[in-house]
């Protein structure tokens, strides 16, 4: 079962996955990803961040995400968490964990949900720098990161409505 948090504490990445593998002895692979605060971005120094959400909607989209996953690779689970509040640089922003048989599909799963987050979650984003605070618009290249997926899914669609190749 897909497990979505989000919250202004830290998280433990080797609890996440410990909880995730616990009993499971079928999980081969386990692919993560963490999302840290960097001190610079689009050439300022940044000395926080606020993430901001809309409670419920931030989840119900990140679990549509999972789900989509889920659906897409042969994966057993996934938990994603999320902090929001004000967050310092070297700090935890986001964690995604994946685990499943193999790790092609985890790894590919465990991107695919991240690249989505970036597009697809309703969070914001606000630095404050030396020039004073400034929302954080959304990158060209996230956006493209995200397309990808469509163009994947669109050929594996007209693959799946191809007829068998005749051998013989």
């Amino acid at each position: 079962m897909p497990t979505v948090r989000i919250q202004q504490e830290d998280f433990d990445v080797g609890v996440e996955i410990a909880r995730l593998r616990a009993g499971r002895p079928e999980i081969g692979a386990v692919a993560t990803f963490i999302g840290v605060c960097r001190d610079r971005n689009d050439g300022a120094t940044v000395a926080t961040m606020t993430l901001e959400h809309y409670p419920s909607m931030t989840e119900k989209a990140i679990l549509s995400i999972i789900g989509d996953a889920l659906i897409r690779w042969k994966v057993d689970d996934a938990t994603v968490i999320h902090r929001v509040g004000e967050l310092r640089p070297m700090e935890q922003i986001v964690l995604v964990v994946v685990v499943g048989g193999h790790r092609g599909d985890a790894f590919a799963a465990c991107e695919f949900i991240m690249d989505y987050l970036k597009t697809q979650a309703p969070f914001w984003k606000k630095e404050q720098t030396a020039n004073g605070p400034r929302w954080v618009d959304a990158r060209a290249t996230d956006d493209e990161a995200a397309a990808r997926w469509q163009a994947d899914a669109a050929v594996a669609q007209r693959n799946a409505e191809k007829p068998p190749i005749q051998r013989g």
